[in-house]
């Protein structure tokens, strides 16, 4: 066998695995919304006691915290007039805790990264990586990144958030949250990878002596989500193929 048949057999069966797994991923996520409209839950019922959300109160209260994993995530609401053109309920916030990516701190793609910030936060123990929109009805709607004062901690590069929230695992005490968001994460894969780099393109291009710290520039990149087609992609994908 060729070397380059060999490699379009390679190709053709990583391909079908990735398809596998994100079909187990969909299914993982339709489950999880099916026990909760079997309990007739939604999906911050937990979180929140069944209370109504009171704005910019984060929920839990101190975070949802995975020290296992090193990861946590709060949710939180905005006033209408906060983000006039958003639709959303809420969203969670993602970080990353120090143990997750002091490693990578000093590398190259790092240090050109924090070049660009002043390093502000450098001391910050959190690295914030993602905000997840969810509709009224507990079902996440968008994705979006925001500035670093934002969230008062720190970001890192495109390419080391994107491999962080890849290996995320999330085990808060919260299981139906945590896994709704590993799912979305898995799902959107690509999205984030555009969406990291849109965020950081917005970022070098923005004229600013402190560009973290100006509250000019909140919302760095964004894009909608569509979960009815992103659980559709693998079998459109397989009968593609």
């Amino acid at each position: 066998m060729r070397a380059k048949e060999l490699m379009q057999l390679v190709t053709q069966r990583n391909s079908e695995l990735a398809g596998d797994a994100q079909r187990a991923v969909g299914q993982r996520l339709l489950e999880t919304y099916a026990r909760l409209a079997e309990q007739n839950k939604h999906l911050l019922t937990d979180v929140m006691g069944g209370q109504m959300p009171h704005q910019l109160h984060h929920y839990p209260e101190g975070d949802a915290v995975d020290h296992d994993h090193g990861y946590q995530w709060f949710y939180h609401s905005h006033a209408p007039e906060d983000r006039p053109d958003s639709t959303e309920h809420g969203h969670f916030h993602l970080f990353a805790g120090k143990a997750c990516w002091t490693h990578r701190h000093n590398s190259t793609g790092e240090r050109a990264f924090q070049a660009l910030t002043g390093r502000p936060a450098e001391l910050a123990n959190t690295r914030h990586l993602l905000a997840i929109g969810l509709s009224a009805k507990g079902v996440p709607s968008n994705l979006f990144t925001v500035n670093s004062w934002v969230t008062g901690d720190m970001m890192l590069s495109a390419d080391a958030t994107a491999m962080l929230l890849e290996q995320m695992k999330l085990n808060t005490g919260y299981e139906t949250i945590d896994t709704v968001i590993e799912c979305v994460v898995s799902l959107c894969r690509n999205q984030i990878e555009q969406l990291l780099a849109a965020r950081d393109q917005v970022l070098f291009s923005w004229e600013s002596a402190n560009v973290l710290a100006d509250r000019n520039l909140e919302v760095l990149s964004e894009t909608t989500i569509d979960l009815d087609d992103l659980l559709q992609s693998p079998r459109r994908n397989e009968s593609l193929g």
